[in-house]
């Protein structure tokens, strides 16, 4: 099983998660028992309904705890260049537009709670950023063509 570098608040947000999930799979499962006991057709689309969604909890449930039991919480401070789990403030060269975001594992990417942006090291900003310093520019291809950034800080 290939080990996922997270932050330690990912790995906390995955455990809440998965906590939430055990909730909702214990919801479905009465459900679940209620409509088969009051169900006299075994073809009511309810019923499938329910059996659907306990299946899709359950596998919900199976992928966070794969999650967790191959990440490896990771330090995220004192490093001096970016790494997984560093906040970093840049400033878009062109529009001078400057903005904070953090780089984590594509696991804590897709989460929007918390004030900074997560951006995917497996992103072309996320890999431009990694191993990089304060004051360093540099560029990313993109879709739209090419940006230049400015590394402004790290924490």
């Amino acid at each position: 099983m290939a080990r996922v570098r997270i932050t330690p608040e990912g790995y906390e947000r995955l455990k809440a998660t998965l906590e939430q999930e055990y909730a909702r799979l214990e919801d479905a499962t009465k459900i679940l028992q209620e409509l088969t006991g009051s169900s006299d057709d075994y073809d009511d689309t309810g019923l499938e309904d329910a059996k659907a969604e306990k299946v899709r909890i359950e596998l919900r449930i199976d992928e966070l705890e794969q999650q967790l039991k191959s990440a490896e919480v990771i330090e995220t401070k004192g490093r001096g260049h970016v790494d997984y789990g560093s906040v970093v403030t840049l400033t878009q060269v062109k529009s001078g537009e400057t903005f904070k975001v953090q780089v984590v594992s594509p696991v804590e990417a897709g989460v929007l709670e918390g004030d900074v942006p997560k951006v995917s090291d497996a992103s072309p900003l996320g890999k431009a950023l990694m191993g990089r310093s304060k004051g360093e520019k540099f560029k990313v291809a993109t879709q739209a063509g090419t940006d230049e950034y400015h590394i402004e800080s790290i924490s």
